[in-house]
């Protein structure tokens, strides 16, 4: 499941996700929160956290993971929280192909992710 995080500057999306993942999530949560903030803001930020209870994400959840692709120039940081080592090593290994900031953190440095993607 995916739910918003609250008390992050404006411009800043922040989501934190947990158990299972669904594409339902994606429709229903991320996608309506970021295209709500890209009314507002030209550029936004993203703080992306996968909490220590994310399980795995469903199929349909990486089908529309690729909606959220498509607008990668739409984000001018991104942040992502997370202690499941193949997630932070494909954010690593990525974020060298994209032109946009990408910084992974463990999920005992959110605090830290929260300051670096709000500054």
């Amino acid at each position: 499941m995916m739910e918003l995080i609250k008390g992050l500057p404006d411009n800043v999306l922040g989501i934190i996700g947990s158990g299972t993942i669904t594409g339902e999530d994606y429709d229903t949560v991320l996608i309506p929160a970021m295209k709500d903030k890209l009314q507002r803001h030209k550029k936004i930020r993203m703080l992306y956290q996968l909490n220590t209870d994310f399980k795995h994400y469903a199929l349909d959840a990486y089908l529309e993971d690729s909606k959220v692709s498509l607008h990668i120039l739409s984000f001018e940081k991104v942040a992502v929280v997370s202690d499941v080592h193949w997630i932070n090593d494909s954010v690593n290994l990525f974020k060298f192909i994209i032109s946009v900031q990408v910084k992974v953190f463990s999920n005992n440095e959110f605090d830290k992710a929260k300051a670096w993607v709000s500054e």
